[in-house]
């Protein structure tokens, strides 16, 4: 049997435009099971347990702003954490795509629902072959959203034949934690390409040039299909 894992996140609030969630974001992680990366998860596993991350997960957001399991972890701290997720995330034999959608174009929540739809549609699409390749694709999410989790649902069944759509919990899937950091960088790419990126986030990768140069340039080579 061969595999093939897609991993979901997302970012935002599932609805019409607001001001502090002007965006949407989905981001999906792939990972052929036949390829090996448990040198890299027994790396970053025993980082973690070394560390003593509550329940060894890893939330980039959370971790960047110091909210809450974060909020006794000094900067220093903080950075060594998500370097450490990061150099799993580029160095594992995976891949990602992220849909990202501005909201202020949206009228409703309803065009948001076919943004996400028609985007996904045409990467499957695209990629059809290669995904068929497999006899099983298993599809992880964590249903966060229940109107993400409805869309995942109706389109990866409607491309895909050989689809498998599982429901998750984030602490017991490194992967899904990979997905969670890949969408909150692709936020930050989007917010330091416009000058939007908040103190905090400022503080913590020193400047929007040093995140470019030091996170978001190695993440080319990692977008699915490059």
């Amino acid at each position: 049997m061969k595999d093939f894992s897609i991993f979901v996140d997302e970012s935002g609030v599932f609805g019409p435009y607001e001001h502090h969630s002007p965006l949407y974001l989905v981001t999906m992680v792939f990972h052929d099971q036949s390829v090996d990366i448990s040198s890299n998860l027994f790396h970053l596993r025993k980082f973690l347990e070394q560390r003593r991350i509550p329940d060894y997960t890893v939330h980039a957001g959370p971790l960047i702003r110091r909210d809450n399991e974060y909020r006794d972890f000094v900067l220093e701290e903080r950075r060594i954490i998500f370097n450490n997720l990061f150099h799993f995330v580029r160095t594992a034999d995976i891949s990602y795509h992220t849909i990202l959608i501005e909201k202020k174009h949206l009228d409703d929540e309803m065009d948001l629902v076919v943004k996400i739809t028609k985007q996904l549609s045409v990467f499957l699409n695209k990629y059809f072959q290669t995904f068929m390749r497999y006899n099983r694709v298993i599809v992880y999410y964590d249903y966060g959203q229940r109107e993400l989790a409805k869309i995942l649902v109706s389109v990866f069944n409607t491309k895909l034949s050989n689809v498998t759509i599982k429901k998750v919990a984030p602490a017991n899937y490194k992967l899904f934690q990979a997905a969670d950091m890949l969408c909150t960088l692709e936020l930050l790419s989007f917010k330091a390409n416009r000058k939007m990126l908040t103190n905090s986030e400022l503080r913590f990768f020193s400047s929007a040039k040093r995140l470019k140069k030091s996170y978001l340039r190695a993440l080319e080579k990692k977008r699915f299909g490059s």
